[in-house]
């Protein structure tokens, strides 16, 4: 799907890397002028040249999402760049292993900042800009471990619950601003989040191997790539879904629809 962004500004945060990479990417194509953040300046600084490379009008900046100062600056310059913001997408999670007695007090409050707290400072500091608008679009990256998942992830899903239960608040909140709020909920996704995962699980000989592992729990028998998700993002974000709001869309290869994804192979 080509969805036309022509006017649109977006702002994409996670932007620098994985899906959040691919979903500027996307969007970008599609027109939209976009703001894109990161937490490290390398990446934001090569994925802003490259999305420029592109013909995408592209802005970078290195963010702490998980910081109200930080969060609010950052939605002023989307305004001042781009003269407002029109839709937001949350990219920005981690991933951290353990259950609730193996987890540490600074592990669980680290996890739940960054992939549930930043997606609420993002949304808090965005959407009186998209009040200006008469309108907007949200889309959260949220994960199928918000409803299914496997052992030794209790702050990650946790964190990702959290997003579910987010979206479908600010839908109801928010509808009447002429905003809608969405959630995609990927499996495995090839990302550099996911090949931090297989290195921890894996021999280091054995990565590809662990994340084709990790494929085969999924029906259709392999991860997803970043772009595949960005599509689905590009597709809540834009016209297409009009008559969407406070819907949680599964883009997990079939692997809900089964048991048995687990962290090591046999």
């Amino acid at each position: 799907m080509s969805a036309d962004f022509a006017g649109k500004v977006a702002v994409v945060a996670g932007g620098s890397l994985g899906i959040g990479k691919s979903a500027a990417t996307q969007l970008g194509l599609g027109r939209a002028t976009v703001i894109l953040c990161g937490n490290e300046d390398g990446p934001v600084v090569s994925t802003t040249t490259e999305l420029r490379q592109a013909g995408i009008d592209a802005y970078g900046f290195t963010v702490d999402v998980t910081r109200a100062a930080d969060v609010e600056r950052l939605m002023a310059d989307a305004e001042r760049v781009g003269g407002g913001i029109d839709i937001l997408i949350n990219s920005a999670g981690i991933q951290r292993y353990g259950t609730v007695v193996e987890t540490t007090e600074d592990e669980w409050d680290h996890v739940l900042a960054v992939n549930l707290k930043s997606m609420f400072l993002t949304s808090k500091f965005a959407i009186p800009y998209m009040r200006k608008r008469g309108s907007g679009s949200i889309v959260h990256v949220s994960s199928v471990q918000a409803f299914h998942t496997q052992e030794g992830v209790a702050a990650y899903a946790a964190s990702k619950g959290g997003v579910v239960s987010l979206t479908t608040a600010m839908a109801v909140d928010h509808a009447r601003d002429g905003i809608r709020v969405n959630a995609v909920c990927p499996g495995s996704v090839d990302t550099p989040m996911l090949r931090a995962s297989a290195r921890r699980f894996a021999a280091p000989d054995k990565e590809d191997d662990l994340i084709a592992h990790w494929g085969r729990s999924h029906l259709l028998g392999r991860v997803a790539r970043p772009e595949e998700i960005a599509e689905a993002i590009a597709f809540l974000a834009g016209n297409a879904s009009s008559f969407m709001t406070g819907s949680v869309l599964l883009v997990d290869g079939g692997l809900s629809a089964q048991l048995g994804a687990t962290t090591e192979a046999r």
